[in-house]
């Protein structure tokens, strides 16, 4: 019987599945004197701390092939899922990693999905990958599932900074500048290429809340999984998820901490949120 296992790169948020084989390639966040690596040990509070008050550059690194290599381990199918291939290189070490382990495992197959996305959604995928092998299915079978599924999530965000986005060239300066203006929240979403969308620039948090609700609206969402995570902003994430429950009655909740390198992105306040849609 062939073994089937789920990786994916620390922007998934998950360290471990309750019923599946799973293994994650931490990616990680560098300054000039420091390198906070997104594992199992990285102290996330620390490292928002000591953002706090840094002021120097910074940048992200995605895992490479050896790191891959390492979370694929023996399987015989590996489900690989990785951050928006429009923000890292981790999909493109992934693909690399897929070439040289097939190529000394003729017997073994390795099949890498770009989730588009990053966090909760991410978070979504995984699960949804869980959920297929606990059904028993073949690797065969879960192929076209999870291609099936990965057109019905999505990924809307409420930041209240985007100052380490434009540091590392992902959005535009002048919006990021929108961002750092006293009270001002943005809210968007993942693009259909995987790229940051910013979509409203809302005052207070509270008005950014009822735009999230408005998006998820607009998406299709009636029920099914709603995956909020956030960044030191427990009382946002709760009062978001009793919104949630308020419009959308049918659908089922959760809240979770963003680990590392979704926290550096997102900054303390920053809130993102997976759902699936129609």
């Amino acid at each position: 019987m062939r073994t089937i296992k789920i990786v994916a790169d620390s922007a998934a948020n998950v360290t471990s599945l309750e019923t599946a084989d799973f293994s994650f390639a931490p990616l990680s966040v560098r300054t000039v004197d420091r390198e906070f690596v997104d594992d199992i040990h990285l102290d996330i509070d620390g490292m928002q701390t000591y953002f706090d008050t840094y002021k120097g550059r910074s940048q992200t690194s995605c895992p490479n092939v050896s790191d891959w290599l390492e979370a694929f381990g023996e399987a015989d199918d590996i489900f690989c899922v990785t951050i928006t291939s429009g923000l890292s290189g981790s999909y493109n070490a992934a693909c690399l990693a897929k070439e040289l382990y097939e190529g000394s495992h003729s017997d073994k197959r390795v099949w890498v999905l770009d989730s588009l996305s990053a966090g909760p959604e991410m978070t979504l995928i995984v699960d949804r990958l869980e959920q297929c092998v606990q059904e028993g299915l073949t690797a065969e079978e879960i192929v076209p599932v999870i291609t099936e599924y990965m057109q019905s999530t999505g990924l809307i965000f409420m930041l209240e900074s985007l100052k380490n986005f434009a540091a590392n060239g992902r959005v535009p300066m002048a919006v990021a500048k929108v961002a750092g203006v006293l009270g001002i929240r943005v809210v968007g979403r993942a693009s259909d290429k995987g790229q940051l969308q910013p979509l409203h620039k809302c005052r207070g948090e509270k008005n950014a809340l009822s735009a999230l609700i408005d998006e998820l609206k607009n998406s299709g969402v009636s029920e099914g999984k709603v995956h909020i995570a956030h960044c030191c902003n427990p009382q946002g994430a709760e009062s978001l998820g009793h919104l949630v429950q308020q419009h959308f009655p049918n659908a089922t909740v959760t809240v979770s901490h963003l680990r590392g390198l979704c926290s550096y992105y997102a900054e303390k306040g920053g809130i993102l949120v997976g759902y699936e849609k129609k």
